[in-house]
């Protein structure tokens, strides 16, 4: 069966008289009714971690004072995803993704309560941090491409971009709000209640999950054992010279671009001298740029292959510029660019490999696009960490954005004919 027939085939279209034309045409993933159960409930899940992923890193911050440290919480909570991605990509082929989500989002939902809990108790260590950061990029490693590839199963191929848009722009939205409700909880309430907030949050993504009732799903059938599995996704992978590239691409901006919230709580302390309000909303900036972007990206189907260069060239432009910068306000300019560049280079890349991909491998594909993006996060941590450790926030900036650049121009020289450049 095609993909690209879903929609007819759950019959979960939206009437148009409930919505304009102008919304549908201009987001045809909000066609499908359960689509937009499985977006709501993301919507307010990751309301909730935004929240969570901005007080951790404060109260780690503040309880070792370590730019280094920071980077070693990155390493823990990045490196299952370098370690098990191309394992989780199997499982994702093989099983069901909405029981695979319903279980990982459980698993999420305890890791905040126990979170709180420590808080709450007032004997929260540096290691607790650790293990906990360390038990979420686990179960992070299994629903992240789980998530990804469910989209086409909603909505068809048709469809897909403006899905990957659609939740983009939520996974946005959050970032806007979740840090700027983090700040002020933080500052009034105490950390407690951003970890408590995260833990109740998953329950609307639960319940979201449990309604939809119907979805095309692609499950490939066990022929070969798990290595076996791993080993020809990736040769596919290979054999694609547009996923291909777009891989090497995203594990370049991802290793190195995509440092800013272990820079971020160092320089607003050591450079701009401000609180975690100041904090927060720097973090907001950077949501909003890129809620900007995935708007954008969600309302335009047609795409320009070279975007996904053009994107990675100018945040890292912004890294930069940013390392020059020692003024709160321009800082905030600086990385709402930033921010939206960096969403239209993700959602491009993802895009990118999920349309080319057949059903067959797309779910080890989405999971090699996890891996690079978020398991070479250790390595861009430990970098970012160290470097602002000996010679400061700026610095980070800095390096991460002349590496990127560097890097960047090598693979345009190399590869600049399979996207048409």
């Amino acid at each position: 069966m095609n993909v690209s027939s879903v929609g007819e085939l759950l019959g979960g279209k939206l009437p148009m008289k409930k919505l304009s034309n102008r919304i549908i045409k201009n987001f045809p993933a909000l066609k499908y009714k359960y689509f937009r159960y499985f977006l709501a409930g993301q919507c307010v899940s990751l309301m909730g971690t935004w929240m969570q992923r901005t007080a951790q890193q404060w109260v780690f911050y503040s309880i070792t004072k370590s730019a280094f440290l920071l980077g070693v919480l990155g390493v823990f909570q990045f490196t299952p995803m370098l370690l098990f991605s191309l394992f989780a990509g199997v499982f994702v082929d093989r099983f069901p993704k909405k029981k695979l989500l319903l279980i990982t989002q459980f698993l999420q939902m305890m890791q905040a309560f126990v979170f709180a809990i420590l808080i709450w108790s007032g004997n929260i260590k540096y290691w607790h941090v650790l293990i906990l950061a360390g038990i979420y990029g686990i179960v992070q490693t299994f629903d992240m491409p789980t998530r990804q590839s469910f989209f086409i199963e909603l909505v068809g191929k048709d469809d897909l971009i403006s899905a990957i848009g659609m939740n983009s722009t939520i996974v946005n939205i959050a970032r806007i709000l979740g840090p700027a409700f983090s700040g002020i909880i933080l500052l009034k309430l105490g950390s407690i209640f951003c970890f408590l907030i995260n833990g109740f949050s998953f329950i609307a993504v639960l319940i979201g999950l449990i309604s939809i009732k119907s979805y095309y799903a692609s499950i490939r059938k066990r022929k070969c054992n798990i290595i076996e599995d791993i080993t020809n996704g990736l040769k596919y992978i290979k054999s694609q010279k547009i996923i291909f590239t777009a891989v090497i691409l995203m594990l370049i901006v991802g290793t190195f671009a995509f440092n800013n919230e272990v820079i971020i709580p160092v320089y607003v302390k050591e450079v701009l001298h401000k609180s975690a309000g100041a904090y927060s909303i720097l973090l907001t900036a950077s949501g909003v740029g890129a809620l900007i972007g995935s708007v954008k990206f969600a309302s335009n189907t047609r795409r320009k292959s070279n975007i996904i260069f053009i994107s990675a060239l100018i945040l890292s432009m912004c890294l930069v510029i940013q390392g020059f910068v020692h003024t709160y306000y321009i800082s905030i300019l600086v990385l709402s660019i930033y921010g939206f560049f960096s969403i239209i280079f993700m959602a491009s890349v993802n895009s990118t490999i999920q349309i080319n991909s057949s059903d067959e491998y797309r779910g080890r594909a989405v999971s090699v696009y996890s891996l690079v993006l978020v398991g070479s996060t250790p390595i861009g941590n430990l970098f970012a960490g160290t470097i602002g450790e000996h010679f400061g926030a700026n610095a980070s900036f800095l390096f991460c954005g002349v590496i990127t650049l560097i890097l960047m121009f090598l693979i345009f020289l190399k590869f600049k004919k399979v996207f048409h450049l």
